[in-house]
């Protein structure tokens, strides 16, 4: 049992599963960065009171799920999407749309996924791939961070489905349930409605832990980190943020150059060159970024470690803020 369906490599998962699930239903324009960004899915979240992998919660990209939910509904395209309390049950349900020829997105937990490097596995509940098919006890699947399509078998997929911890996936489906004309009206309306969207999430969001003030705080956090927690715990911490920067795939800041490269595509429907000047200016985000993940990994690894590293990194995020900040001002400012 095989459905019809291309494997496309992509930077991010669920931007990725978005795009290639709509291309596959006929919708050919919607690209991995213009789903990203009608789906407003630039984000960034430092919540300490919430632990993931015993250091703190920090979010480079919108919730699971968002992305594909806002890029649909903006596109006016319906969408099936399911949880399951019985394995059996998401099971069944998984087999029965693909024999009715409908690729889905799944959302799993890396922990358990065979054909990543060791290295590549963590305790993270919000990876996304697509199943296309199935041949006797293997299930064809559409990662795509993977540069081919792979397999896991039925007892893999259903682990995966069902990981344990924050975000269980509890065998998350989810498909476009038809295919709708995408006309480039249409897009240019998803484009308008989502870089307003990300705009509020990043300016306008109240208090400390979220948006550019989010990146702010977190960044005169780090300076203090040395001494309230230690060299080896605020090591730690730094490391975490890295991985959920990296978001298995993305690279240093790979959600800034995504959101860059959105602008540049949404300045081809939508002409208008301070488009063009907010994109350079992800990318600059997207420069720095990078920049300071190669610090934090240093001092996670003991090569670096004073007070003044610290207080370099801690600079780097309080400099990424403004860009972000001055960025996304301009997009605000845009007169459509």
């Amino acid at each position: 049992m095989r459905v019809d369906f291309v494997h496309r490599q992509s930077a991010h998962c669920e931007s990725g599963v978005t795009s290639s699930l709509l291309q596959n239903i006929g919708a050919a324009k919607i690209t991995e960065p213009l789903a990203f960004g009608m789906g407003a899915g630039l984000f960034f979240a430092y919540i300490p009171l919430i632990k993931v992998n015993n250091g703190p919660a920090i979010a480079f990209r919108t919730f699971p799920g968002l992305i594909f939910k806002r890029t649909c509904k903006a596109l006016g395209i319906p969408i099936v999407r399911k949880k399951f309390s019985s394995k059996a049950e998401a099971e069944k349900y998984l087999q029965d749309a693909l024999a009715a020829g409908s690729p889905v997105g799944c959302q799993v937990g890396v922990y358990y996924l065979s054909y990543f490097p060791r290295e590549y596995r963590f305790h993270f509940n919000a990876h996304n791939l697509i199943v296309f098919g199935k041949e006797d006890d293997n299930y064809l699947i559409s990662d795509p961070i993977m540069e081919l399509p792979t397999t896991l078998t039925t007892y893999e997929l259903e682990r995966v489905r069902f990981a344990k911890g924050a975000l269980a996936p509890k065998g998350q489906i989810y498909y476009p349930a038809s295919g709708v004309e995408v006309t480039d009206d249409t897009i240019r309306k998803a484009i308008k409605n989502g870089i307003k969207l990300n705009v509020s999430n990043m300016l306008n969001i109240p208090g400390w832990f979220a948006g550019v003030n989010g990146i702010k705080f977190t960044g005169g956090r780090i300076k203090n980190w040395r001494d309230s927690l230690g060299l080896e715990k605020s090591g730690l911490y730094l490391a975490q943020l890295v991985r959920m920067q990296e978001e298995i795939g993305t690279g240093g800041g790979g959600f800034r150059y995504m959101y860059g490269a959105f602008l540049q595509e949404a300045h081809g429907f939508l002409p208008n060159e301070d488009l063009l000047a907010g994109s350079e200016k992800f990318t600059e985000a997207g420069d720095l970024w990078r920049t300071a993940a190669v610090l934090a990994a240093g001092i996670y690894k003991g090569r670096l470690g004073s007070q003044a590293d610290f207080n370099q990194m801690g600079d780097y995020l309080i400099e990424i803020a403004e860009i972000e900040r001055k960025a996304f001002t301009g997009l605000k400012n845009i007169k459509w």
